[in-house]
């Protein structure tokens, strides 16, 4: 299987070894052919607490840590 790998934006790094990225998403809507852009969080574990808000980083798909977490980071540039 190929595990996803998404870029985002960290919003949240608040909780211990956990972090949440917004990734957002650009589509052309069906029927009124408007650019859109819609955001989804996803809780990424971040093992060295090395990201900060406003970070922007890559998680990819890994098995469930936690309830929410099945992201990783992979790495992150400032």
């Amino acid at each position: 299987m190929v595990k996803r790998i998404l870029k985002g934006k960290v919003v949240s790094d608040k909780s211990n070894k956990t972090i949440v990225v917004e990734v957002s998403r650009r589509f052309v809507h069906p029927k009124y052919k408007k650019v859109m852009t819609t955001y989804k969080k996803y809780h990424a574990h971040d093992e060295k607490n090395k990201s900060k808000v406003g970070d922007t980083v890559s998680i990819i798909e890994s098995k469930p840590i936690s309830k929410l977490k099945r992201w990783t980071i992979v790495g992150g540039d400032k």
